[in-house]
């Protein structure tokens, strides 16, 4: 079977975001997994429906014809990545599913977020 391409829309400039989806597009590219990657930073948001703050603020995948955001487009993500469909699997159960979106949207998405303003800020005046 088949499956149709998923594509992950992540944050190329931060620096914790990039190094996560380069091993997955590294590892999507060695095993022949269908999936695409593309820059937000790059990338035409109005075709994702997304304006660039909202973008930012979690991973975005587009997976037939829907876009979606945080845990389910980690989900998404992993499913097609071969070894990792266990990991989409145990995020899937209803319980982890609740805490793992819990985490993800209160705590890990928020804390980069603001890493990425804050870098984003020290570019625009100079400092690094």
């Amino acid at each position: 079977m088949t499956q149709t391409p998923v594509t992950v829309l992540y944050n190329g400039d931060c620096p914790i975001c990039g190094r996560e989806i380069e091993a997955y597009r590294r590892r999507a590219e060695r095993l022949g997994a269908p999936l695409a990657f593309e820059d937000l930073n790059h990338a035409d948001l109005s075709d994702w429906g997304l304006e660039p703050e909202a973008a930012r603020r979690r991973l975005h995948v587009r997976e037939d014809g829907r876009v979606l955001a945080g845990v389910p487009a980690f989900v998404a993500l992993w499913r097609r990545l071969p070894g990792m469909v266990w990991l989409a699997r145990l995020v899937s159960l209803p319980g982890v599913a609740w805490l793992a979106a819990g985490v993800y949207e209160h705590i890990l998405a928020p804390a980069l977020h603001a890493l990425d303003r804050r870098r984003r800020r020290s570019c625009a005046t100079g400092l690094r």
